[in-house]
């Protein structure tokens, strides 16, 4: 097997969408709750592990705020969720309950797409290192 290397360019259009993506998702998954959660909670572990070691640090840095945004008000809900009571009633205290972490995330996720928006971004080359050809040669 050959060792080939090449540079790549990462825009700064990609960092800024890349920096974003966590932050849309939680706004998107706190608006429409079920099933959406559940499958956000799940893919954000693939977005957070791929975009925290970013060669880009400021995309690490966003998308770590944000998932750490998602995963406090997510065990917060479990946390509250747990105590509350059975009954007709207790739909209205889910519903408080996720209103409350509406007006948790929304405003934060906002503020931080605004944050992205606004910051200097620049283009990045970074080296890749690829192994090409048969494993047999």
């Amino acid at each position: 097997m050959e060792k080939v290397s090449y540079t790549k360019t990462i825009t700064a259009q990609q960092s800024r969408r890349t920096a974003s993506q966590f932050n849309w998702g939680n706004i998107v998954a706190i608006l429409i709750p079920f099933p959406l959660v559940i499958f956000w909670f799940g893919a954000s572990m693939v977005i957070y592990a791929m975009n925290r070691h970013h060669p880009v640090e400021k995309v690490g840095h966003y998308t770590q705020i944000a998932a750490y945004r998602f995963y406090f008000i997510t065990g917060l809900l479990v946390a509250v969720g747990a105590f509350i009571p059975g009954g007709r009633e207790s739909l209205w205290y889910y519903v408080a309950v996720w209103l409350g972490g509406i007006m948790i995330m929304l405003p934060w996720s906002f503020y931080d797409l605004y944050r992205i928006r606004h910051d200097d971004w620049q283009d990045v080359e970074i080296t890749v290192e690829e192994y090409v050809g048969n494993q047999d040669d």
